[in-house]
């Protein structure tokens, strides 16, 4: 679970509400990878801001970013490996390289792309999924 302030939900709320909860029209205007933090910049896609003060900025923590590129298998693929042992073939996960250093070094930038887009729907989904468990009651 990534650790969101109460500030930055709101913040983020009233995006989707100005998107009018579709949430295919929340876009990143522009990224920033640091030791420490990835900072997304998010603006609507029918909206575009003319600086990056004007867009909504969401700083994650670099091994948040790391846990989504493993969990979404983009620094690995599907390969077979021989046993060193008994000289058998398996199917295995064939790890590329870890997650961060696959981002910076091995990466294309479609699949740098598709890795900043799977940390935005992951914050958007954890953000609707505890807000509606929170006011399940209701």
């Amino acid at each position: 679970m990534i650790r969101l302030s109460q500030k930055f939900r709101d913040q983020l709320w009233w995006l989707i509400i100005t998107v009018d909860y579709n949430y295919s029209r929340i876009c990143i205007a522009d990224h920033d990878l640091t030791d420490d933090t990835l900072t997304l910049w998010l603006e609507d896609k029918q909206d575009f801001k003319n600086s990056l003060d004007d867009c909504l900025r969401m700083e994650i923590p670099v091994k948040s970013f790391a846990k989504i590129i493993k969990c979404e298998n983009m620094n690995s693929y599907e390969g077979q490996k021989l046993h060193p042992n008994k000289q058998y073939a398996y199917r295995a996960r064939i790890q590329i390289n870890e997650a961060i250093d696959w981002y910076k070094q091995d990466a294309s930038l479609a699949e740098q792309q598709w890795a900043r887009e799977a940390m935005l729907k992951a914050v958007l989904t954890q953000l609707v999924e505890t807000e509606a468990t929170a006011h399940r009651g209701w």
